[in-house]
């Protein structure tokens, strides 16, 4: 497996107007393409990527959540990294992305970070 770049940030926000404005007005990044994923939010791009993925919900912040939900990677080697998790007994799941030839793996770092592997096909 070979990690590319950081693909994007994921951010859970109760403050959807908000936080699209702070976003869009003040740091420029335009709404785009999101697939049609089951649950509401926005993807916000920087030239043409979208690094800002945004999950609309209603928790607010405290102690025991964070609005920072995953870091996600560009990476390749997809079976290689299925095989190299599996030999390891390392937990994850994996999926396709609809109306995308992206597929996905996800994990938890030993501090509890939730990391995601984009691997595009």
């Amino acid at each position: 497996m070979a990690i590319k770049c950081l693909d994007h940030v994921n951010i859970r926000t109760s403050k959807a107007k908000a936080t699209m404005k702070f976003y869009t007005e003040i740091l420029d990044f335009s709404e785009g393409f999101r697939p049609p994923f089951n649950f509401p939010g926005a993807w916000l791009y920087a030239a043409e990527s979208a690094v800002i993925h945004l999950v609309f919900g209603d928790s607010d912040p405290s102690d025991n959540y964070s609005p920072l939900d995953h870091v996600a990677f560009e990476a390749e080697g997809y079976h290689e990294t299925m095989h190299r998790l599996e030999n390891a007994n390392w937990d994850y799941r994996y999926s396709d992305v609809a109306d995308t030839k992206i597929r996905q793996i996800f994990l938890v770092d030993p501090n509890g970070v939730k990391i995601e592997l984009n691997f595009k096909e």
